[in-house]
């Protein structure tokens, strides 16, 4: 069983970000991480995704075209058993009410706190098993 967490973000740095802080995870094949810089590419992703186990999305909010928050029912709707954690620089009240209204399981506010990140990662892991 392949377990798959896509994150989505419109900047390219992301994806290296992520893949150095969870390269060890990685490397052994606990899971496996898919990258979409759109909301569109996103959704693509989401519907691909048949012979794996996806069990977490991570979207930042803020990004051209279709937003982190555009994307969430859309995603919620294509696969309601996978939680959504929603990324921001902009942690205000507001954000997080709309996220959370919206079908959010959280809010991150960057800098990404990967030790929170990867203990949310952990609970994932142990309710797909």
């Amino acid at each position: 069983m392949t377990l798959l967490i896509l994150v989505v973000d419109d900047e390219p740095d992301v994806e290296t970000l992520f893949k150095q802080q969870f390269r060890r995870d990685l490397r052994d094949g606990r899971f496996t991480m898919e990258f979409a810089l759109s909301g569109s590419e996103a959704l693509a992703l989401i519907e691909q995704a048949t012979n794996v186990t996806l069990i977490l999305i991570l979207s930042d909010i803020n990004m051209p075209g279709m937003s982190g928050l555009d994307l969430l029912p859309r995603a919620r709707a294509a696969r309601p058993d996978v939680p959504v954690i929603m990324i921001t620089a902009y942690g205000d009240a507001e954000t997080k009410r709309r996220a959370i209204e919206s079908g959010a399981e959280a809010l991150l506010t960057k800098p990404i706190d990967f030790i929170a990140l990867r203990a949310e990662i952990e609970t994932r892991i142990g309710r797909a098993a």
